[in-house]
C-alpha cells in the first residue's frame, strides 16, 4: 500500500523554525524526487523544495537560504528545515514523490504551517 505521510506542522512566530517530515513507504521512493509543495488560500499549489535520487535540490526563490531539504534513502523519508519563517511562509505544506520517467506521482495528505504573531 502507498503511503505518503507528512509531521510536523504547527503554529511559530515569525523568525521562528520549524521541520517537516515525510514518510513515503509502500513504492521504491529512491526511484522518485521526493519534495515539498505548499498551497496558500486562493494561490496555486506551487513547490517549495524537491531533491532527486541523485541529491540535486530545486528550491522556490522566496525560500532560498531559509529552508533545507534533506533525504534518508534507507528510510525513505524526506524532511523540510524551515529557519527564519515569515507570515507569506503560511500554508498547507503537502509531500510529493515523483517519478520522472513515467510521471507516477503520490501525494500526503497535507500539514499546516501558520506563521503567525
Amino acid at each position: 500500500q502507498v503511503r505518503v505521510v507528512e509531521s510536523g506542522g504547527g503554529l511559530v512566530q515569525p523568525g521562528g523554525s520549524l521541520r517537516l517530515d515525510c514518510a513515503a513507504s509502500g513504492f521504491d521512493s529512491t526511484l522518485f524526487r521526493l519534495g515539498w509543495y505548499r498551497h496558500q488560500p486562493l494561490w496555486q499549489r506551487e513547490l517549495v523544495a524537491d531533491m532527486n535520487s541523485h541529491n540535486t535540490s530545486r528550491y522556490a526563490d522566496s525560500v532560498k537560504g531559509r529552508f533545507f531539504i534533506s533525504r534518508d534513502y534507507t528510510k525513505g523519508t524526506v524532511s523540510l528545515q524551515m529557519n527564519n519563517l515569515r507570515a507569506e511562509d503560511t500554508a498547507v505544506y503537502y509531500c510529493n514523490a515523483f517519478r520522472e520517467r513515467d510521471a507516477e506521482s503520490y501525494w500526503g495528505h497535507g500539514t499546516q504551517v501558520t506563521v503567525s504573531s
